[in-house]
């Protein structure tokens, strides 16, 4: 995505990446690694110290990895650069909590009650919250079949049989039962505003 010019003349001074990378094991588990990086274009005083530019502030990551029913079976939290060494690295173990719950099962709101405030690494449940749809988009064409019988396309056997939404549709406005997009790409689904 790329913005507009700025209207004023601007300074870097902080810059936050956050990565997620989904991988298909041969085991048939998946893997989602999800990064947070922290950084500032000065040096940085912290409580435990001076922190140089561009040396990040956080580094921390966690990797859970699920089947493809969304359950997590196992979860890693690690934290390589933060600042308070040997307090904020200390939670890391409890990210294992994760194990056992479903990305698309009041799974937010389980977090919160697990690892919410400080129970938690504040940044690295931030990461967690951003797994469902990480993991959606991951299965999404692999696991998941995102097709229909779309306007001009000549239906498979196995899209002629299907008898369940597609996942994606009514989770977004783009993709409202009512919408044109519905209407367009998946017209057996499609439910004009009067009938919802």
């Amino acid at each position: 995505m790329f913005f507009p010019p700025s209207t004023s003349r601007r300074v870097l001074k902080h810059s936050r990446v956050i990565s997620i990378e989904a991988y298909a094991r041969e085991d048939n588990l998946w893997d989602i690694d999800a990064r947070i990086s922290d950084t500032k274009t000065n040096p940085t005083q912290l409580a435990s110290g001076v922190r140089p530019a561009g040396e990040p502030i956080h580094d921390l990551g966690l990797r859970i990895s699920i089947n493809t029913d969304f359950d997590i079976v196992d979860a890693q939290a690690v934290s390589s650069r933060h600042p308070y060494p040997g307090y904020c690295n200390a939670i890391t173990p409890d990210y294992t909590k994760l194990v056992g719950l479903n990305l698309l099962k009041q799974f937010r709101h389980e977090v919160q009650v697990r690892l919410g405030g400080n129970r938690g690494c504040t940044h690295i449940t931030e990461l967690v919250q951003i797994l469902p749809t990480a993991a959606l988009q991951a299965f999404a064409g692999d696991v998941l079949k995102i097709n229909d019988v779309a306007t001009g396309s000549k239906p498979d056997a196995a899209m002629q049989q299907q008898t369940k939404q597609p996942f994606q549709l009514d989770r977004c406005h783009a993709l409202k039962l009512d919408g044109g997009a519905v209407a367009t790409y998946y017209p057996r689904w499609y439910k004009p505003a009067s009938a919802i």
